[in-house]
């Protein structure tokens, strides 16, 4: 250890209370990454503990048990301690790295369990395993891929037929993106590139990215981290280097109808040989507050875990369902599955990509970070990376298997031959304009071999637009771009009211209102809410047409997959689809249109902002905090999502922004929703959402004589 890192070792804060971490070795400091977390972040780290453990209703209630009983049967910890085993063997370098993390976290937990949640659910803080951090990592990500999504397709194309899957593919409600932007230096006002963007995640409190400084010999770097994993995985600038991420919208999770059955020795499910082949199986018990416990029954097949169903049908894994008629074999096509099987990369391979997480940290190049990538699992992303010698980086990374098509869309039978994983693809790359701009925001895009659905390409289009209305930028123009409440998916519907003749003179009225509408979704506009009140009439009616009757009550699958199932979010999420369709069922769309128009104008108004509000989730519900008013919308720039036809609260947003700055870090922002302390009573708990809500941003600091000095952890 050097003399100025020996001196200067610890725990540093600025004035919003960001960490800066300093030590003597990368062991050191991810020791000291642990402590800090677990000062700042103890309750939240722990839920997601027991999240990944599958053991939150044992403090959280019931309302937990649906995602205990998913994270139970789909063995996400066993996954963890297997890729962390593996990691051991490929990797100790990384492995120590991890265990000086864990060790720092159970150093601080004692310190920062005075937080009133601990108290409130008489939880007291449990010890991590080495593998800890890789569970939480995989219970974070484990539905980002969106596999429910194919339950959602086996429905409608049950119900609707096939063309249904196209009508409505979009951004489902369950998946998370981002928007990204990559500016060359020949566009910017330094000469160096500038990277930008916001990860669009639940909004929670606290708040699912932790801005930090670590600083060693080796690497300093500032960037968000996911609370509970060392290093800083999506988002970082080293100094030289920057890289960033969005959600890749790839389809790397498979689901197989199984056919199983009991036997006086366990259970077997019927593989693509023709062979019945013994499963793995046992039972474990969830503890739930207040509630008796629930015992479950954990069965893998050679595929993977069952997390639907089982050899008694659906109502099978929870101990004590009904008996099946059919002796455990699985319904014909073209009815519900008795028991599905998820097929996920980690559990095949072993690997979580953490090898990725030091090498990104001692990334000096574009190449650096390509090459760190290169190691990158689960979940697939773009990345974009940029550095100061003019090194630019648009590539796909992660984990996709080579299978059959039929995998990627739909469920597929265990028990047929052709539906076996053969090898991975090859990462796709992506060019840059000649300017060097890059913008990625879900669409259509590099990993589109690798997908199904994608987002709208509304957002991305907006970006590049903006953009494109001036020959050079700064990093402090940036936010502007962040905040731009430009509707792009508002055209279908006023292209419908347009079309509408004999109106009331109040519905006449409001339509015109709304052909006039600058399509911006400021909290203070009127014709914003007005358009939002008319979709989401024009939603609600779609979805009681008798035409969709079948889809409205959704199959008996576990809680958790629910969300992807519900009709309402998907007809909201694919209004503009199904405006378009040339037919639509025998639906009377106009009429439809019509209806809701009348039905707006008839009623109350005001702005947007009065019902688009910020409502973040908490894993327990204290005294309701004041809902900030909320400009944005889901297909805008400024992604503030709610579910047009059931509620303008969003729960959804940017989880953080940030804006990396090529030729003077220190001239790089950030800002997080709420703040960096997860402490209720703390000054920085919230001290971040008046900027948030404006589009300010912090100014990120390395200098460190501009920092308070190390603090010892019990003044924290």
């Amino acid at each position: 250890m050097t003399t100025e890192f020996h001196r200067d070792a610890g725990i540093h804060r600025d004035a919003w209370g960001i960490p800066h971490l300093r030590a003597g070795t990368a062991d050191e400091l991810a020791r000291a990454q642990g402590r800090v977390t677990a000062l700042d972040r103890a309750w939240q780290i722990e839920v997601e503990r027991h999240r990944a453990q599958g053991t939150s209703a044992s403090f959280l209630g019931v309302r937990a048990l649906p995602w205990d009983l998913f994270a139970r049967r789909a063995r996400l910890d066993d996954t963890a301690r297997r890729c962390f085993t593996a990691l051991e063997r490929r990797d100790p370098e990384t492995a120590r790295w991890v265990r000086s993390y864990v060790d720092g976290v159970n150093e601080g937990l004692a310190a920062g369990s005075s937080a009133p949640e601990f108290a409130k659910t008489g939880l007291a803080p449990g010890r991590w395993e080495p593998w800890t951090p890789l569970a939480i990592w995989l219970a974070a990500h484990i539905l980002f891929a969106g596999f429910p999504a194919k339950l959602w397709r086996e429905e409608a194309v049950r119900h609707l037929g096939p063309d249904a899957v196209g009508l409505f593919a979009t951004d489902g409600p369950g998946t998370s993106g981002s928007n990204g932007w990559l500016v060359g230096g020949a566009r910017t006002t330094t000469g160096l590139p500038v990277l930008a963007g916001d990860p669009h995640r639940y909004i929670e409190d606290p708040g699912v990215y932790q801005q930090v400084h670590l600083s060693c010999p080796e690497f300093d770097v500032v960037g968000l981290t996911v609370p509970g994993v060392p290093g800083i995985a999506h988002f970082g600038h080293t100094g030289t280097v920057a890289w960033a991420i969005t959600n890749a919208m790839a389809d790397y999770q498979d689901l197989y109808r199984e056919r199983l059955r009991r036997t006086g020795a366990g259970v077997e499910a019927l593989g693509p040989d023709g062979s019945w082949r013994r499963a793995v199986r046992h039972t474990e018990t969830v503890d739930v507050a207040g509630e008796e416990p629930v015992e479950v029954e954990i069965i893998e097949t050679d595929r993977g875990p069952v997390v639907i169903g089982g050899p008694e049908g659906l109502d099978g894994g929870i101990i004590g369902g009904p008996e099946g008629p059919d002796g455990g074999i699985s319904a014909p096509p073209g009815t519900p599955p008795l028991a599905v099987s998820l097929r996920y990369p980690p559990r095949v391979t072993e690997d979580l990509g953490f090898t990725a997480l030091l090498p990104l940290l001692r990334a000096r190049q574009v190449a650096d970070v390509d090459r760190a990538f290169d190691d990158w699992a689960e979940p697939v992303n773009v990345v974009q990376a940029a550095d100061t010698e003019g090194g630019l980086l648009h590539r796909v990374a992660g984990k996709v298997p080579s299978r059959a098509e039929a995998n990627r869309t739909r469920l597929v039978p265990a028990w047929e031959p052709g539906h076996e994983w053969q090898g991975w693809h090859r990462p796709p790359r992506a060019g840059l304009t000649d300017d060097g701009i890059a913008v990625m925001a879900n669409q259509r895009g590099p990993a589109t071999p690798l997908g199904v659905e994608f987002a709208p390409p509304h957002r991305a289009d907006r970006i590049a637009a903006l953009l494109g209305e001036h020959e050079k930028w700064s990093a402090a123009d940036m936010p502007a771009i962040h905040m731009d409440t430009h509707l792009g998916s508002a055209a279908p519907l006023l292209d419908r009211l347009a079309a509408l003749t004999g109106l009331t003179p109040e519905a006449a009225a409001l339509r015109d209102r709304l052909l006039a509408w600058d399509r911006r979704m400021d909290a203070d506009s009127t014709d914003a809410a007005a358009y939002a009140a008319v979709r989401g009439a024009v939603v609600r009616r779609l979805v009681a047409h008798p035409a969709f009757a079948a889809l409205a009550e959704p199959p008996a699958y576990p809680e958790v997959f629910l969300p992807w199932l519900a009709l309402l979010p998907r007809v909201g999420f694919a209004l503009e689809h199904l405006l378009r369709a040339e037919e639509l069922y025998g639906i009377d769309r106009p009429e439809t249109v019509r209806a809701a128009l009348e039905e707006t104008a008839a009623g109350p108004s005001g702005t947007w902002g009065d019902s688009h509000r910020l409502a973040p989730w908490r894993a327990i519900e204290g005294t309701p905090a004041p809902a900030p008013r909320l400009s944005g919308d889901h297909d805008c720039v400024l992604c503030t999502s709610s579910v047009p036809g059931l509620s303008d609260l969003s729960a959804r947003g940017p989880a953080a922004r940030f804006v990396w700055d090529l030729a003077r870090r220190d001239d790089s922002l950030w800002v997080v929703p709420l703040g960096a302390s997860g402490v209720p009573a703390s000054p920085h708990h919230h001290d971040q959402l008046p900027l948030w809500l404006k589009g300010d941003m912090v100014p990120v600091i390395t200098d460190w004589h501009r920092l308070e000095p190390p603090v010892k952890e019990t003044d924290v």
